[in-house]
């Protein structure tokens, strides 16, 4: 009787915590709020979390809607999307300069405004790469506590604000889907397109490549649909049940979280969030400006949010999530690149990190 015992519990959390996530998905969708699977289920599921409740996703499902995800961002591709690649290297170049200056501001203001550590300031205020800013954090003995709840906040703001703010000046339209043959018609089709997706997104992830598990199967889907090779595609249930998982994951990351502590880096996060939208969308205006590519898919790939919630983002709104994609792809390697650059630059005398582990910690395959 323990073994079930063991099991029981585990299994009813994790049917608490996609409940939760799929009635707030629910209710936004209803209620017609863009992006509603994945906004409302964030905002549920942090709340519950923040609440007391046991919230989870366990790490292998995590993965596996992560490459349903990719998969159905990459069906989207078209002919169309390889033409318009000719306009985005210049926009590539403008999200670097972004990326640069919304770090230093927001760590600028953390430092001024709130007396943030230099160092937590610059992981706290980074634009994205959660799971290696985590570890730098821990790696130097910083707050990684304060760093995680200001990161994660500025995730949920974005994830609520962000649609609702395109919708008001009319920039997105409502979601849809790709839509081909059904399972059915095609079972060789869709065993081709799951087994690449599959090979590929665990390879990238195993070799520590950024959002491997949702980039790879973006880009196997993306070649076997643009090309013509196959056309089936998820059944929507699937997709939603996805965004849902997805949401309910970022809600997780405030379990057993003290509700008073959130409040006590509210301030920061809240203010952090303000100057770190306002300098991206500074630079989306230069780019919509100068070059002809749609609002919406700009500020969206300019969005210093995750990666994974931004891609399915663009797919919820009817942006194009390749033109998204590519540019948090960009976002992710400046990140992972200067960040450990950055913090031993700003490190006291005398600060060195400790030695890194002998194992890899453990990943749940999330990159922000």
């Amino acid at each position: 009787m323990q073994p079930l015992r063991n099991y029981i519990k585990p299994l009813r959390n994790v049917a608490e915590s996609f409940a939760v996530g799929a009635a707030g998905g629910a209710l936004f969708t209803l209620a017609g709020f863009p992006a509603g699977w994945i906004a409302g289920s964030m905002l549920f599921s942090a709340i519950a979390a923040l609440a007391g409740r046991p919230i989870l996703v366990p790490t292998w499902l995590a993965r596996a809607f992560f490459i349903a995800l990719g998969i159905s961002i990459g069906a989207v591709a078209t002919p169309e999307t390889v033409v318009g690649m000719a306009t985005w290297p210049i926009s590539i170049v403008v999200i670097c300069l972004a990326m640069i200056c919304i770090a230093a501001a927001t760590a600028f203001y953390l430092t001024r405004v709130h007396g943030w550590d230099k160092q937590v300031a610059v992981l706290a205020g980074s634009p994205g790469a959660l799971s290696q800013v985590m570890v730098l954090a821990a790696e130097y003995r910083l707050d990684l506590r304060g760093i995680a709840i200001v990161q994660t906040a500025r995730v949920i703001m974005l994830a609520i604000g962000l649609p609702a703010g395109l919708a008001l000046f009319g920039h997105v339209g409502p979601a849809q889907l790709a839509v081909g043959l059904p399972i059915a018609q095609a079972p060789g089709e869709f065993a081709v397109l799951v087994i690449g997706s599959t090979l590929l997104g665990l390879l990238l992830f195993r070799l520590g490549f950024s959002g491997g598990l949702i980039f790879g199967p973006m880009l196997v889907s993306a070649v076997l649909h643009g090309g013509g090779f196959v056309h089936v595609t998820l059944p929507p249930v699937v997709v939603y049940s996805a965004m849902v998982a997805l949401g309910t994951i970022a809600g997780s990351r405030f379990t057993n979280t003290p509700f008073r502590e959130v409040l006590s880096y509210l301030g920061a996060a809240i203010g952090s969030f303000a100057v770190a939208i306002t300098v991206a969308a500074g630079f989306a205006l230069i780019t919509t400006t100068l070059l002809a590519l749609p609002t919406a898919g700009v500020v969206i790939a300019y969005a210093p949010g995750s990666v994974d919630a931004m891609m399915v983002m663009a797919l919820a709104l009817q942006v194009d999530p390749v033109f998204v994609g590519a540019h948090h792809l960009t976002r992710l390697f400046l990140v992972a690149l200067a960040m450990p650059l950055v913090v031993r630059w700003v490190a006291p005398p005398g600060v060195t990190p400790l030695p890194p582990p002998l194992k890899k910690p453990r990943s749940d395959g999330i990159d922000d």
